[in-house]
């Protein structure tokens, strides 16, 4: 599924607010002229409801932060670690590793 890009209002004139290359962060357009405010034909398009991911295409991510939630986790799963000592993270690893997660804020 094709991700839109949620262009900024003026985002073209002004190279401080994004332009094509930085990343661009969305602000909602206010203004009593505003045409993309306005919803005018031809102007990029606004965040609505209806642009969000299907429930099925996200990926569930478990938090972990005691001992107690490892026995919860299930083969495949993802799984990321909340702030932990060096000690206690090394331990959480071990133990994941075994059960067969997948973490995904764990650097080698």
């Amino acid at each position: 599924m094709k991700r839109h890009k949620f262009l900024r209002t003026s985002s073209h004139i002004f190279k401080r607010l994004g332009g094509k290359k930085k990343k661009q962060k969305w602000r909602r357009p206010r203004g009593r002229h505003n045409k993309l405010r306005e919803k005018i034909k031809g102007k990029p398009i606004r965040p609505v409801i209806g642009f969000k991911k299907a429930e099925k295409a996200k990926t569930k991510l478990k938090m972990i932060s005691c001992l107690r939630e490892i026995e919860d986790v299930k083969k495949g799963e993802n799984i990321l670690l909340a702030k932990l000592g060096k000690r206690k993270r090394k331990i959480f690893i071990e133990k994941l590793k075994q059960k067969g997660a997948k973490i995904l804020n764990f650097s080698k």
